[in-house]
């Protein structure tokens, strides 16, 4: 059996590599991608071997890397062809933003079973999952913690009617007890530090913001058919509790587990074998006699108000959410704009009057683009 990791330099594809390395040798690397980190590439080509190697930034791949084994370095033509003429076991899609949707129609074609952690690819294009069968062309499995705990549940009991709401969990990032206004000096690496999780910066931005809940309910809400009028966010620090899930006979379900992303990430790779690997990765629960929970609060959360209250049956709004949030994310980093700022662009993108058709990927690309030329205007205008 084989496997492609789409994102193979980042914080999932490097603990998806080594959980292969060392628990699956039946399991082949056999295509491995990343954005621009190719002195990592480098070394994960000369570790695994893989049979195909492809860095987006591809000035920087053909220079820089050179022919290793006999592993081939593909363009981006290259791997779109090879990944249509081709099949395999096992895909990972683990690209943050929103190109990863350049891959997702090949992806599907070419592999039996996605593991998926691009939030933003099911959030721009959950629309048009179900109208172009995606699920009945590959078995797509979440591997966000939040999502997956919901996946395993949904698996063993498949009965939504008894369900009165679905929680999902944010562990509120660095600054859960701070008012959002009093947060206009905190510097990026304040922000990225997050105290349960190791993640990118965008994640660890979006966590602090409360942007990556969102972006999940709209994950939910595609991938499990949910009304959104039945989830709802809590504040639980510990982020030991997943997800919950509670009924009309007044019975709520924890799904609980360590806040390990190997967790999720083994249990797709278990896909490939019948037997059972070991981690020391048990919950104790004696070790957590306190778990919190708490309404999330608009003024440490502005960003979550804003988000409720736009008209999410339009895919477009969520696109323009999207974008918005990445645009001001990159702005953030590079020190162009306040963390206090990200809510005022998300904002005013939002209330962009864009709505161009959005019904197949590409269109959905195109609209990202469209988005991306209104926001050069908008970042020269205020600089």
């Amino acid at each position: 059996m084989n496997i492609n990791i789409f994102g193979s330099t980042g914080i999932i594809g490097k603990k998806t590599l080594k959980l292969i390395d060392t628990n699956f040798p039946n399991l082949k690397v056999n295509l491995i991608c990343a954005k621009s980190n190719y002195k990592l590439l480098k070394k994960q080509i000369y570790k695994y071997k893989p049979k195909y190697a492809f860095l987006f930034d591809e000035k920087k791949a053909f220079s820089s890397i050179k022919k290793i084994n006999k592993t081939r370095i593909l363009n981006f033509k290259e791997l779109l062809s090879y990944l249509l003429s081709s099949k395999s076991n096992f895909s990972i899609l683990a690209i943050s933003g929103y190109k990863s949707l350049y891959y997702l129609d090949h992806i599907i074609k070419n592999t039996d079973n996605l593991g998926i952690v691009s939030k933003e690819a099911i959030v721009s294009a959950g629309h048009i999952f179900k109208k172009k069968k995606y699920f009945n062309k590959t078995n797509i499995f979440p591997i966000d913690s939040e999502h997956y705990s919901l996946f395993e549940y949904f698996n063993k009991i498949n009965n939504k009617n008894s369900i009165k709401k679905i929680i999902i969990t944010a562990s509120g990032g660095p600054f859960y007890k701070k008012n959002f206004k009093t947060l206009s000096n905190i510097t990026f690496k304040e922000a990225i530090n997050h105290p349960k999780w190791k993640m990118g910066y965008k994640n660890s931005i979006d966590s602090a913001t409360l942007v990556n809940k969102c972006l999940e309910l709209v994950e939910a809400h595609y991938l499990f058919e949910i009304p959104y009028n039945k989830m709802k966010v809590l504040i639980h620090p510990e982020a030991i509790v997943h997800s919950a899930i509670e009924f009309d006979n007044y019975v709520t379900h924890f799904n609980l587990f360590k806040n390990d992303m190997k967790i999720p990430i083994i249990n797709f790779l278990l896909l490939s074998e019948f037997k059972q690997k070991h981690m020391n990765n048990n919950l104790f629960i004696k070790n957590y006699e306190n778990l919190n929970f708490s309404n999330v609060k608009n003024t440490v959360f502005p960003i979550y108000k804003l988000f409720k209250n736009l008209d999410k049956e339009k895919p477009q709004n969520l696109i323009k959410f999207n974008v918005g949030n990445e645009f001001a994310v990159n702005l953030f980093k590079n020190k162009l704009i306040k963390y206090t700022d990200i809510y005022n662009i998300i904002q005013k993108v939002t209330s962009l009057n864009l709505y161009s058709p959005v019904n197949t990927i590409k269109d959905i690309i195109n609209y990202h683009e469209e988005i991306e030329i209104k926001l050069q205007n908008f970042k020269i205008r205020n600089n």
